[in-house]
């Protein structure tokens, strides 16, 4: 962690904190959306890369790490997230991003560039199907439901805490690393942070907070009534066992504008972390040469 030279902040927005790391000081602005179970430093195989061409942030989502926490599983919906991203982006004195999420972070990418066109100048999401096709995949496919499995399990109570404020290291190895085709992209040094930032005070119940949002509120599905209509890329390990590769299948139905998917064979659902340099090429590729 020593070698990302990124600078710490605290920026308020929709009344909570949200503590963002940034890096660069290009005229565009990258802004990158991590996962579940993640944090800002998920992304360091990208932010130096990025940060040579452009103006990186990285933020803690609310419910992660370092970024406020507040109580109530209301407050982790899809589309509150994305405001707080919205304000983000309308603080930084950049008029539109690029908006980059992965896992949970990708749902929210999705939904903030449904929500807020005029603040997306391009979009990248890393396995995480739109909202839609994963709703419409607990309906009519039962594989995907089975693998989904955790989805259910951490809508109870308590219980999803207790399991992993005890096994954290062991989690992190087996479903982290042990997931990951390139495991020495996730080091030791690596796994002891990701524990770090899940022991501060709130952030299991926080992040697990996502997975209550999205079964124990009633979900606003007019937002994706509208299609996207910023050019979109989908960066798509195929070796993901928590999410089928036919949740890509028809996403191009929901875009109003230039669409491409990427598929990464020999790769897990940690996309970011177990395939970096391609993940690094795509972007840089979608971002500067692809108009």
């Amino acid at each position: 962690m020593s070698n990302l030279n990124v600078k710490h902040e605290y920026i308020e927005v929709n009344g909570i904190k949200l503590h963002v790391a940034k890096q660069g000081n290009g005229k565009k602005l990258v802004v990158l959306l991590h996962g579940w179970p993640e944090f800002w430093y998920t992304w360091r195989y990208q932010i130096p890369e990025l940060a040579k061409h452009f103006t990186v942030y990285a933020p803690d989502l609310r419910g992660f790490n370092l970024s406020d926490k507040p109580h109530g599983v209301a407050n982790y919906k899809t589309d509150t997230v994305a405001s707080d991203i919205a304000a983000l982006v309308q603080q930084s004195g950049f008029k539109k991003a690029f908006i980059v999420g992965h896992d949970w972070g990708g749902a929210v990418a999705w939904t903030f560039a449904t929500m807020f066109p005029e603040l997306t100048e391009k979009l990248v999401v890393c396995n995480c199907p739109h909202p839609k096709l994963m709703l419409d995949s607990f309906k009519s496919n039962p594989s995907q439901l089975i693998k989904s499995w955790y989805i259910f399990m951490h809508q109870i109570p308590l219980l999803p805490e207790m399991i992993y404020q005890f096994t954290l290291p062991l989690f992190f190895k087996q479903f982290v690393r042990g997931w990951m085709y390139n495991k020495h992209n996730f080091s030791d040094d690596d796994l002891n942070e990701f524990v770090k930032a899940f022991k501060h005070e709130g952030a299991l119940t926080g992040s697990i907070n996502y997975y209550r949002a999205m079964l124990q509120t009633k979900p606003n599905l007019k937002i994706f009534d509208k299609k996207i209509q910023s050019p979109t890329l989908l960066i798509w390990g195929e070796g993901d066992k928590a999410l089928g590769k036919e949740l890509t299948y028809n996403t191009e139905k929901y875009i109003d504008a230039a669409y491409e998917v990427k598929y990464i064979p020999n790769c897990s659902h940690w996309t970011q972390n177990d395939c970096p340099e391609l993940v690094n090429e795509f972007l840089l590729d979608f971002f500067i040469t692809k108009k």
